[in-house]
């Protein structure tokens, strides 16, 4: 891929990462739940997420999944209900306080896996690669240039909600943060389930 192919690659990925939705409401929850190590997992798990999903579209199996409705369906409404669980679970989680990081491993592995659910399972970001890597993607696309694209895409949605995990948990801002568990949860579950509801409709 040429120099010039790359930087408008990655300035649109970038674009994407950095708009607002239920990635950035799930790792801003778990940041402050489980503290910097959670938040950067949760960012990690994300970036994986959507490498994958870059991998997939790069080498023309997204093309499979937005063209046959019953599979396109089978993930819209999985990650729908995904997205309704975690809003759920943040609705109902009671506040915390001191105690958040004495299950950093446990919940450094959950906020992973939710990180990579929310990106895997949203059908918007078939749909996001199919537009965007059809400017870039040729016939003879193979796992080379797939591979820069995953790494482009997923290296740059990663590093993104690292920052913000970790803007979120220095100092006065995480405490203040703290504080305010409870009023954060309840925000992020109506925006996740919002979302979910989206998704469907």
């Amino acid at each position: 891929m040429e120099l010039s192919s790359w930087l408008a690659l990655a300035a649109i990925c970038v674009m994407g990462a950095i708009s607002p939705g239920p990635s950035l409401a799930v790792v801003m929850r778990n940041t402050v739940r489980g503290g910097q190590g959670h938040g950067v997992l949760t960012a990690l798990g994300h970036g994986l997420g959507v490498g994958l999903y870059a991998l997939i579209t790069a080498l023309g199996l997204a093309l499979l999944i937005t063209s046959t409705p019953m599979l396109f369906d089978v993930i819209r409404y999985g990650g729908a209900a995904f997205l309704a669980w975690l809003g759920i679970k943040a609705l109902l989680a009671r506040p915390t306080g001191a105690e958040v990081t004495a299950e950093h491993s446990v919940r450094g592995r959950q906020g992973a896996f939710e990180g990579f659910m929310v990106a895997f399972l949203n059908p918007q970001l078939a749909i996001f690669f199919v537009a965007l890597f059809s400017q870039f993607v040729r016939a003879d696309t193979g796992w080379q240039q797939g591979g820069i694209m995953m790494l482009t895409a997923g290296g740059i949605d990663a590093l993104w909600y690292v920052l913000v995990a970790l803007a979120l948990s220095r100092g006065p801002v995480l405490a203040w943060l703290k504080t305010r568990a409870g009023l954060i949860d309840k925000l992020s579950g109506l925006v996740l389930l919002a979302l979910a509801v989206k998704v469907v409709l």
